[in-house]
């Protein structure tokens, strides 16, 4: 836990940090379920936070689980235990909005983020069960993957191959390269990453002590973490521990996070290595911060989901010039119709995910592009977005190429709520109309403005071109937005000469 004070004049200030250690994905991870023993401690440490936040006076607080709440079978239980025993209302985020907040922590590091990024980069963000590797290339999220080898996974793993402690480093590089090469197959290729930024709970503290060879806390190059790396294989627990003043009881989990940067390091032939000491708690402190207008945007962020969005197209064959059209038409029409539609900010980038998704499907299917295009959304991780609004863009994508399924008949499927299902049913029809103003595909809506008056939203095109099969198709489109806005839109030309 930590505490913190937040004021226009300083930003974000940090108070106190607390932190007591229960590794409750050991369980999960083991028997797919939390044990009442590590619930029960569980409650009498949040009890524990719970009064040293009365104490400092704490106005507001958020609560987060990750994977170990996540993928436990008792989720709901484990919750309910957790509110009725603590007063306290976990929220649990999905594996894309907690990177993403890992994510926003480091950019409280401002400058020193900023700078390191302007070259090839690689975040690795170790958590309990899994990782998430992102790459930036000229400050920009390229591309972002999660991988099953979360730190407390692999020792479970280990454990259960009841190897000698010797042996590990070989077991996890097996276990590791197997994953590792169908990234770099995947998302390098010809990238250079010079740099790597670390997020972890084991290696961090560390590097930030300042490891074998390096000069400033939180930095340390390649040759230097090698150096680390002998030091942990020749050295017993009790030699590590005093060296580097932690616990021996804390070394295997150190270790095995050490053998995941070295071989993610090696991987990529990373020059630089650099560990912010940040955790999930800066993330939430940044968010509500920046939710408040408390502090002002140190990074665009809703450009890096845009900017995956587009590699995630580009990926599965898209047309990157028809989504950036498409995009530029949705965009237009939603904020013509901003007191019509009621929708917000977030709304309008889920529209901008769909568009440039729009084709994404084709890769798999002519035919049934709707279908595939919903499926390859869904199981493609999108970095900053819920499973909520994921499952949003996969609809409203499916939706703009095959009928629309009313409540009644989609909420048999699906977990949705009326109000997501009434957001599904706006974007669709935007994204609907501005699929039939560039049906041909050759950008012949270009130059156009739209203007609301009434019941009429009237698209005004500056063309020379022939738009015959644009107007004959669109009278379709056009019928689903009418029934959603009870606004109807009409196409008018007015020729270049």
């Amino acid at each position: 836990m930590k505490i913190f004070e937040f004021s226009p004049k300083i930003g974000i200030r940090e108070i106190d940090h607390i932190r007591h250690r229960i590794d409750l994905g050991n369980d999960t991870f083991a028997t797919g379920k939390i044990s009442y023993e590590k619930v029960d401690e569980l409650c009498r440490v949040l009890r524990e936070f719970v009064d040293i936040m009365r104490g400092y006076k704490v106005e507001d607080f958020k609560a987060y689980g990750t994977s170990a709440i996540r993928e436990t079978e008792n989720t709901m239980i484990v919750l309910d235990q957790i509110r009725q025993r603590t007063g306290i209302r976990i929220e649990v985020l999905s594996n894309s909005e907690q990177r993403f907040l890992d994510y926003k922590s480091i950019a409280l590091k401002g400058q020193d983020f900023n700078k390191i990024i302007e070259k090839g980069t690689a975040i690795v963000d170790i958590g309990g069960g899994s990782i998430q590797v992102s790459l930036f290339d000229k400050d920009t999220l390229v591309a972002t993957q999660n991988l099953r080898l979360g730190v407390l996974r692999l020792q479970e793993l280990l454990n259960k191959l009841n190897a000698k402690p010797s042996k590990y480093e070989g077991l996890l590089e097996e276990i590791i390269e197997s994953q590792l090469s169908v990234f770099k197959r995947m998302y390098l290729k010809d990238r250079t990453i010079d740099n790597i930024i670390i997020v972890d709970d084991y290696v961090s503290a560390l590097i930030q002590k300042r490891l074998t060879g390096s000069q400033t806390p939180g930095y340390v190059d390649s040759a230097s973490y090698e150096m680390f790396m002998q030091i942990m294989r020749t050295h017993t627990k009790e030699e590590i521990a005093a060296r580097f003043g932690i616990s021996t009881e804390s070394i295997p989990l150190i270790f095995i996070s050490a053998v995941l940067i070295y071989r993610v390091a090696l991987l990529m032939e990373a020059k630089l290595l650099w560990a912010p000491g940040v955790t999930l708690c800066d993330g939430i402190a940044y968010e509500f911060a920046e939710k408040n207008k408390i502090v002002g945007p140190k990074h665009d962020f809703e450009q890096d989901i845009v900017a995956c969005a587009r590699n995630i197209s580009k990926r599965f064959m898209g047309s990157r010039r028809r989504g950036e059209t498409l995009e530029y038409i949705c965009t237009t029409i939603f904020d013509s119709m901003k007191k019509v539609h009621g929708l917000g900010k977030r709304e309008r980038l889920l529209l901008r995910i769909a568009a440039l998704l729009h084709d994404c499907g084709k890769y798999i299917s002519m035919v049934n592009l709707g279908e595939c295009s919903y499926s390859i959304v869904m199981a493609t991780e999108i970095i900053g977005l819920s499973h909520k609004e994921r499952e949003i863009v996969a609809n409203v994508v499916k939706y703009n190429h095959q009928e629309f399924d009313y409540y009644e008949e989609l909420g048999t499927t699906t977990t949705l709520d009326p109000q997501a299902y009434l957001t599904i049913a706006k974007l669709t029809a935007i994204i609907r109309v501005a699929n039939g103003l560039d049906r041909s595909h050759k950008q012949k809506f270009k130059d156009f403005k739209t203007t609301l008056r009434e019941d009429q939203l009237i698209f005004t095109v500056n063309t020379a071109e022939d738009i015959t099969l644009e107007r004959g198709l669109f009278e379709a489109k056009a019928s689903f937005f009418e029934e959603v806005f009870s606004v109807h839109p009409v196409i008018k030309q007015k020729k270049i000469i």
